[in-house]
C-alpha cells in the first residue's frame, strides 16, 4: 500500500516538539510571575517597616523626653506584620541633641533588618 505524498497535518513529533516549546514557556511565565509576586511583599514588608521607625521617632519627639545613650529594644505590630526595634541614642558635639538610630527587623528573622532611621532629638526646653 502507497501512502500518498499530497496528504497534509503536522506528525506526532511536531506536535510534541510545540506542546514542549509552549511549556517552556508558560513555565517561565509562571516563575516569573512568582518572582514579582515575591517582590511585592518584601517591598510591602520594607515600607511597613519604615512607618514603624518613623513612629518609633515621632513618639520621642511627641513625648518630650530626652533619653540617655544607649540601647533599647522593643516590638511593635504593624497591621498583619510585626517588628522588632532597635534604637540606639548617642550623644553628639552638640549637647542640646541627641542621634537615635533606629533599626527594624521581622520578628521571624531579628538578626536581619530590614529598615533604618537616623534621627535627632532636641534637648526639653527645661534642659537647655
Amino acid at each position: 500500500m502507497r501512502r500518498r505524498r499530497s496528504e497534509r497535518g503536522f506528525t506526532l513529533i511536531e506536535i510534541l516538539v510545540a506542546l514542549a516549546i509552549v511549556a517552556i514557556g508558560l513555565a517561565a511565565a509562571v516563575r516569573a510571575t512568582s518572582q514579582v509576586t515575591a517582590g511585592n511583599e518584601n517591598a510591602r514588608v520594607r515600607l511597613v517597616a519604615t512607618w514603624v521607625a518613623q513612629d518609633r521617632l515621632a513618639e520621642r519627639s511627641a513625648r518630650r523626653d530626652w533619653p540617655a545613650p544607649g540601647m533599647v529594644s522593643g516590638s511593635a505590630t504593624q497591621g498583619p506584620f510585626a517588628f522588632a526595634w532597635r534604637e540606639s541614642v548617642s550623644a553628639t558635639a552638640d549637647p542640646s541633641l541627641r542621634q537615635i538610630d533606629i533599626a527594624i527587623a521581622e520578628t521571624a528573622r531579628p538578626d536581619y533588618v530590614v529598615a533604618r532611621l537616623t534621627g535627632y532629638l532636641f534637648a526639653p526646653e527645661e534642659r537647655k
